[in-house]
């Protein structure tokens, strides 16, 4: 049986990487502006973490 070369596949589709793409952005931008406001970093992170998944979530439903 021939084994499929799979070193020219992408990692990930193309859908996926928009979705991912916009969500790291969004994120980097919810994290920034919460530690800009006189948060802590911690608190900066779980919002930009938070964002993060809700921001993917809304984005693959939205583009799918």
């Amino acid at each position: 049986m021939a084994r499929h070369d799979r070193s020219q596949e992408p990692l990930l589709s193309l859908r996926s990487a928009v979705v991912f793409l916009i969500g790291i952005q969004t994120a980097a931008a919810a994290g920034i502006l919460t530690f800009a406001a006189g948060s802590l970093l911690p608190t900066s992170a779980l919002a930009a973490g938070a964002t993060f998944g809700a921001t993917v979530a809304f984005t693959r439903i939205m583009i799918g």
